[in-house]
């Protein structure tokens, strides 16, 4: 399954919210510094999803704000 994410890294808290079937915005209290908002935005899918970390990968928007997970 894949999914589009729209990230809002520095936010003042962490949420997930599913803004239509295939499509979710996530905000996080990281800073987009050397993948930890990236890092941050699996751990938080995962925890709304309750499925592993490991299942959960990056395909397009490693930079960006707009990303396309794929989900195992």
């Amino acid at each position: 399954m894949r999914i589009k994410v729209k990230v809002k890294p520095g936010s003042s808290k962490n949420e997930v919210k599913k803004i239509e079937e295939n499509f979710y915005e996530v905000r996080c209290t990281t800073i987009p510094e050397k993948g930890k908002a990236n890092d941050k935005v699996i751990e938080l899918l995962s925890e709304f999803l309750d499925i592993p970390k490991s299942r959960i990968k990056i395909i397009k928007g490693h930079s960006s704000r707009e990303k396309e997970i794929e989900i195992e």
